[in-house]
């Protein structure tokens, strides 16, 4: 099970912002998509993510004036990726371990999705149930 398999399911489309774009701008497109994180995307290359925990903890500790400042200045650089022939549970350990909870999916330098780690959990779980539902008829027919 790779991440493409999941990315079928899902879709491939990405909200993406450039760096030069201000916390503001996150902040409604964010709120507007009902999403959780934006890639940040230079020069047709992924250069960072912002989330909404960059956007708290900046904002705790700045206070309201960093709705002014660029992307780039509080992005998380580099982006952690991932690939989409990744495998699942080796993408939910790498998020895990990184305390990250959402995946940038780059190949060959083009990013090709992003995935959550409620995506990964959820299209797992989803096949541990279809595993148990075959098992099940098995038995019954036997």
């Amino acid at each position: 099970m790779t991440i493409a398999s999941v990315l079928r399911g899902k879709g491939s489309a990405v909200e993406t912002i450039a760096g030069n774009a201000t916390l503001s701008e996150v902040v409604h497109r964010l709120g507007d998509k009902r999403i959780g994180a934006l890639p940040v995307i230079e020069g047709g290359r992924i250069t960072g993510i912002i989330s909404e925990r960059d956007l708290i903890y900046c904002l705790r500790q700045h206070g309201a004036e960093v709705l002014e400042w660029p992307v780039s200045r509080v992005m998380s650089s580099p982006a952690i990726t991932a690939e989409s022939h990744t495998e699942v549970l080796s993408a939910l350990a790498t998020m895990t371990q990184r305390r990250i909870r959402h995946l940038p999916i780059v190949d060959r330098g083009e990013i090709r999705g992003i995935v959550s780690i409620g995506d990964l959990v959820k299209y797992r779980m989803e096949r541990i149930e279809a595993e148990a539902d075959a098992m099940r008829s098995y038995i019954q027919s036997a």
